[in-house]
C-alpha cells in the first residue's frame, strides 16, 4: 500500500511484467471513499504519489533489459491522503493508515510505504500519527517511511520516521556516476538522527538522488518544475520519499 497524493493511471503501473492486473483498490482518505476496486483511475493532481508508486512497481525496461521499477510484479493498493499541494492533516493521514489496517487481509497488504514527514511535536508515543503507524506495525504490516528532507543537521528526523518500529530511510546519491561506487555519499538534504528519544535513525539509506519515475505533465509538481520533465511521462526528482520507495520495493 502506498499512502501518498494518489495514483496516475498508466500501462506500466496498472499491470505486472506478465500483464496481470495489479491495482487492487484505490481509497481516498480525504473524502473517505473507495474510488475503485480491481481497476484504476487517475487521482493524483500533485505528482508526488505517482512518482513514488512508479519507482516501486514500474514494469518498463531500460535498453539493457532491466526493470525501471524495483518490484515490477508487486500488487498495489493506493491510498490518497494528500492534496495537490502535497499538504494534509493528521486526521486525514490517520484515516488512511487505519483504512489500510482494516483492509490488510482483504487485499493482502504486507507493506505500507509512507513517503512523507512532519516535524515532531512530542515524544513519538504521544503523537497520534505515530500511534496510527504503530497500530499498522502491530497488525503485521512492514512500515517503510522517509527520514525527511531537512538534513543534514542532527535531530532532524520527522514523524513518523522517529518511530522505532518502522524502517526509516535516508537518501544517498551516486553523484551521477552509477557505475562508480567510490563517490556515493549521503544526500545533503537527508535528515539525520538521533531522535529526541535517543534512537539511531535512519535505519538505512537508499538511492534518492535524481530518480527517474512517472509523473503526469499536468500535475502541480511537473507544472512548477518543467525542466525536470523527461521523455514525456518521466520526471527527475530527489528526496527521501524516493529512497523510501526503493526500500519498499526491496521489501516487496
Amino acid at each position: 500500500a502506498v499512502l501518498d497524493t494518489g495514483y496516475w493511471k498508466h500501462e506500466a503501473t496498472d499491470r505486472t511484467s506478465d500483464g496481470a492486473w495489479r491495482v487492487l483498490a484505490q481509497y481516498d482518505a480525504e473524502r473517505n471513499a473507495v474510488d475503485m476496486i480491481n481497476g484504476s483511475v487517475t487521482s493524483d493532481s500533485s505528482g508526488h504519489g505517482s512518482h513514488v508508486t512508479s519507482a516501486i512497481i514500474n514494469t518498463r525496461k531500460t535498453a539493457d533489459n532491466r526493470f525501471l521499477g524495483v518490484a515490477p510484479d508487486a500488487r498495489l493498493v493506493s491510498v490518497k491522503a494528500f492534496g495537490a499541494d502535497g499538504g494534509s492533516t493528521y486526521a486525514t493521514v490517520i484515516r488512511g493508515i487505519d483504512w489500510v489496517v482494516q483492509n490488510r487481509q482483504a487485499y493482502g497488504i504486507r507493506i505500507l510505504n509512507c513517503s512523507f514527514s512532519a516535524p515532531p511535536q512530542s515524544h513519538y508515543w504521544d503523537d497520534p500519527l505515530a500511534q496510527a503507524v504503530m497500530r499498522a506495525w502491530q497488525a503485521g504490516i512492514v512500515v517503510v517511511t522517509s527520514a525527511g528532507n531537512t538534513g543534514p543537521d542532527p535531530m532532524t528526523i520527522g514523524v513518523p520516521g522517529n518511530v522505532p518500529y518502522v524502517i526509516t530511510v535516508g537518501a544517498m546519491t551516486d553523484s551521477y556516476t552509477p557505475a562508480d561506487g567510490t563517490d556515493d555519499k549521503l544526500a545533503s538534504f537527508s535528515s539525520a538522527g538521533p531522535t529526541v528519544e535517543g534512537f539511531a535513525k535512519p535505519d538505512i539509506v537508499a538511492p534518492g538522488g535524481h530518480i527517474w519515475a512517472f509523473m503526469p505533465t499536468s500535475s502541480q509538481i511537473a507544472q512548477r518544475h518543467p525542466a525536470y520533465v523527461n521523455d514525456g511521462d518521466y520526471f527527475m526528482m530527489s528526496g527521501t520519499s524516493q529512497a523510501s520507495a526503493v526500500v519498499s520495493g526491496v521489501v516487496a
